[in-house]
């Protein structure tokens, strides 16, 4: 009987291990929730996507390092350009200077890829987003959202593209989130 119950707890734990290396949740413990500020000082759209030409502008920034983060805010990402692919917005994305890989397929072709923007040295941690209005104003820089997982219910993105889309003005402002975000800079 003793050899069942042993036998059953190393079953469980053996299924339990594997959950956890499936979904990821094991890599989180090497990003530990940190507090970042993110300041917006000094990003500019390249010039020929700046100024006002009548369309909303969203930066995606992205390291391929950072399997995690990437999967949730992926997602996130997804979900955005789908929810707002009528409202005029274009989407972009920067992958992290230095390093090679491709966004996940299921957004490939959906973001135009950029190989960088002025000031993006500047982004603390990634993923990160960057928001112009329609007329080429900076409106958001920062985290997709607050916390261990990026989704609508914690995001600081809607909010945002729903006052530019209905034609409110967003000024940006510095943002101190506590998250789960790789290194963006590289270390000296």
């Amino acid at each position: 009987m003793r050899l069942w119950i042993a036998a059953g707890c190393v079953l469980m734990a053996g299924i339990a291990i594997a959950l956890w290396q499936y979904f990821g949740l094991s890599e989180q413990a090497t990003f530990a929730e940190q507090a970042i500020v993110f300041d917006d000082t000094q990003l500019k759209l390249p010039p020929e996507l700046a100024g006002a030409n009548g369309r909303i502008r969203v930066v995606h920034f992205w390291d391929p390092a950072c399997k995690v983060c990437n999967r949730e805010t992926g997602a996130h990402l997804s979900y955005l350009i789908s929810m707002y692919r009528r409202a005029n917005i274009d989407f972009y994305a920067v992958r992290r200077p230095g390093t090679t890989g491709e966004l996940p397929e299921y957004l490939r072709g959906r973001l135009k890829e950029l190989p960088t923007i002025e000031g993006a040295e500047h982004i603390p941690a990634s993923p990160a987003v960057v928001i112009w209005d329609r007329q080429g104003h900076l409106a958001y820089a920062g985290p997709y959202s607050i916390g261990m997982v990026c989704n609508s219910a914690n995001s600081f993105v809607e909010p945002i593209l729903d006052k530019l889309v209905d034609g409110q003005t967003v000024r940006p402002r510095g943002l101190l989130a506590v998250g789960c975000y790789c290194p963006w800079q590289s270390k000296p």
